[in-house]
C-alpha cells in the first residue's frame, strides 16, 4: 500500500463515508470509528448474482500465478556505464526496501552502478538524502516511496542538472508526472487494487458479508483507496458495511487492538470480513482477535489492499488472522525502474507499463514471502541485449 510510503502530517481530517449505492456521508475525527450511515438494501433471495459473478471472475484472474509476461517486449538496448541513486523514504519499509533490492538486481544485470541512500523516514532525513544523491552527480535518481513535493527544492535542482527522476509510489497514479517532475511513476493503479480487494470479499463471502474497512483518513491517497473499496463493496446488496475504522498508520500498534476489541463486542457474529488499506492493521489486530479466542483461519477473514510485505505472507501462509493480500511485485518493479531509466537515457518515452493486480492466498503463495511473477527478467534482458 501505498499509505505508509508517504510522509504525512498528523491532524484532524474529515472523511466522507459512502455506503451501499447511496451518497449519504458522515464526518469522522482522526482515529474515530464510524458505522454505516444507513443500512444497505436487504438482499433478495438471489443475492447479487451479477456482482458476484463479476467478482468471482476478477478474483480468479487475479489469483493466477502463471500468467504470461504482459509488459514491454521492445525497447532500447542497454546504455553503458550509468550510475543511479535510489533515495529511500525509509529502508525499514518493506515495500521501499523490496523495490530497492529489485533496482540493485536489475542494475547488476544491465551493467550499471547503483547506490541506496536511506532517508530514515523523516522529512529532514529524506531531504538530506536527496541532496546527497544530487551531489553524487548520478545519471538518474529514484524517488523511493515519498511525495516529491516534500523535496521540491531538490527536485528543482535535479531538473536544473537534467537528472531524470523516476518515482516508485511517489504519486498516486502510474506514468509520467509533469507536476511532480517525474519521467514516470511506477505503481499499480489504486482503482485496481481497491476494486479487486472488494471483489475478493464479495466472492469469498458468496455475496453475503458484514465488512469493516480500516483506513488512515489523514493520508489523501489512503482515504481515496478506502472510498473506492466501499464503492465496489456497495455493488453487492448482500454486503453490509458495518463500520469504518479511521486509525492513522502511525498509531496502528496502540489503537488497533482496542478498536478491534470494540468491534468484536459490537458485531460478534455479523463481522465476517475486513479490508485494510495496508497489511499492518492485521498485524496489530491479531493480538485482540487471539485474546477473544477467535481462530486464526476463521472470521473475520481479512484482506490487505496494498503492499504484501513478508509478514503479511507469513500470516496468510500460517492462517493467522489474515486470509489474503494484494501485493506489489516489488522486485519486478525494481527491474522496471531500471528499464525506464534506460529509455530516458536513450531519449525514448516511458514504457507506459502498469503491472496487473494480484491476490495472494495460502492456496497460491507456495509458501513464499513475496509476489515475484514469472517472465520479466528474461524479457528485460532480451530488450537490453544482455
Amino acid at each position: 500500500m501505498h499509505a505508509n510510503r508517504k510522509t504525512t502530517l498528523a491532524g484532524a481530517v474529515a472523511l466522507a463515508v459512502a455506503v451501499a449505492a447511496g451518497a449519504a456521508t458522515a464526518g469522522c475525527e482522526r482515529g474515530a470509528s464510524t458505522g454505516a450511515a444507513s443500512p444497505p438494501p436487504e438482499p433478495t433471495a438471489a443475492g447479487c448474482p451479477a456482482a458476484l459473478a463479476k467478482a468471482r471472475a476478477a478474483t480468479r484472474q487475479a489469483e493466477k500465478t502463471d500468467a504470461a509476461w504482459d509488459g514491454p517486449a521492445t525497447g532500447p538496448r542497454a546504455v553503458r556505464g550509468k550510475k543511479i541513486v535510489y533515495v529511500a523514504q525509509t529502508m525499514t519499509n518493506p515495500g521501499v526496501a523490496g523495490t530497492a533490492h529489485g533496482v540493485q538486481e536489475a542494475a547488476k544485470a544491465i551493467g550499471w552502478d547503483v547506490r541506496v541512500i536511506d532517508g530514515q523516514g523523516t522529512p529532514a532525513g529524506i531531504q538530506a538524502a536527496f541532496s546527497q544523491a544530487i551531489t553524487l552527480r548520478p545519471a538518474g535518481i529514484v524517488i523511493g516511496g515519498f511525495d516529491p513535493h516534500l523535496t521540491s527544492q531538490q527536485v528543482a535542482k535535479a531538473r536544473t542538472d537534467r537528472i531524470p527522476l523516476i518515482g516508485w509510489h511517489a504519486v498516486g497514479s502510474p506514468g509520467p508526472s509533469r507536476d511532480a517532475g517525474l519521467f514516470t511513476n511506477i505503481t499499480t493503479r489504486v482503482e485496481d487494487v481497491a476494486r479487486i480487494s472488494a471483489d475478493w470479499v464479495i466472492a469469498h463471502s458468496h455475496g453475503t458479508a458484514g465488512v469493516v474497512v480500516f483506513t488512515d483518513a489523514s493520508i489523501p491517497f489512503a482515504r481515496n483507496k478506502s472510498e473506492l473499496i466501499k464503492k465496489e463493496l456497495a455493488t453487492c446488496s448482500g454486503v453490509e458495511l458495518l463500520a469504518e475504522e479511521n486509525i492513522p498508520i502511525s498509531d496502528t500498534s496502540s489503537r488497533t487492538p482496542q478498536e478491534v476489541s470494540s468491534l468484536l463486542s459490537r458485531f460478534p457474529d455479523a463481522w465476517t470480513h475486513s479490508v485494510a488499506i495496508n497489511d499492518v492493521y492485521f498485524a496489530d489486530a491479531a493480538p485482540a482477535l487471539r485474546a477473544a479466542r477467535r481462530k486464526g483461519g476463521g472470521p473475520p477473514y481479512n484482506i490487505g489492499a496494498g503492499d504484501g510485505d513478508p509478514s503479511a505472507f507469513q500470516r496468510i501462509n500460517s492462517k493467522q488472522f489474515q486470509t489474503a493480500t494484494v501485493p506489489e511485485a516489488l522486485t519486478e518493479q525494481g527491474w522496471q525502474t531500471v528499464d525506464e531509466f534506460n529509455r530516458a537515457f536513450s531519449g525514448r518515452p516511458a514504457s507506459g507499463y502498469v503491472a496487473p493486480v494480484h491476490i495472494t492466498t495460502a492456496a497460491n503463495s507456495a509458501g513464499t514471502t513475496s509476489w515475484d511473477p514469472p517472465g520479466y527478467r528474461a524479457a528485460y534482458r532480451k530488450i537490453w541485449g544482455k
